[in-house]
């Protein structure tokens, strides 16, 4: 990991929550190349968070939702020729209110299109087998499942 001496504390408390919910999925970590926070998984971006300030921007890979995405008013395809591979930049004035739980599931997506097979297998297998514990994706705590009927030998 790369620490840059022009990068500071997050001001927003979205850039906060959002940072704290990237980095919280298997093998995440936080970057700083180019001058930019990211989180990486197995050395590849799945969230550009941007530099620090009062705006608050990012950018994801979106396989699926990205032209869903696209239409939003503060969507734009992600520059660099990124926008052609699929990512999706959002950015937000100081007085903007961001769509948290939206921004949660575009990087819940990010992650699971940029990780490893192996790791997206383990994070879905990991919510589903452990009933009561606290989803990384949803923030919700899973249901006990009840146990599956089967049929009596005649």
């Amino acid at each position: 990991m790369t620490k840059s001496p022009r990068l500071s504390k997050l001001k927003r408390p979205e850039a906060v929550l959002l940072r704290a919910f990237a980095l919280g999925y298997p093998e995440a970590y936080e970057d700083f190349p180019w001058g930019e926070r990211v989180a990486k998984v197995k050395g590849k971006v799945f969230v550009f968070l941007g530099r620090d300030g009062n705006e608050l921007g990012l950018s994801v890979k979106l396989p699926e939702s990205g032209m869903l995405a696209l239409g939003l008013p503060f969507a734009v395809p992600t520059g660099y020729g990124l926008g052609k591979a699929g990512w999706v930049s959002a950015k937000f004035a100081k007085r903007e209110k961001a769509p948290v739980d939206l921004l949660r599931s575009w990087i819940d997506e990010s992650y699971r299109a940029v990780a490893p097979k192996k790791l997206v297998a383990a994070l879905s297998a990991s919510a589903s087998s452990k009933p009561g514990q606290v989803s990384a994706t949803t923030g919700r705590r899973s249901a006990a499942r009840k146990p599956r009927r089967t049929r009596r030998a005649r």
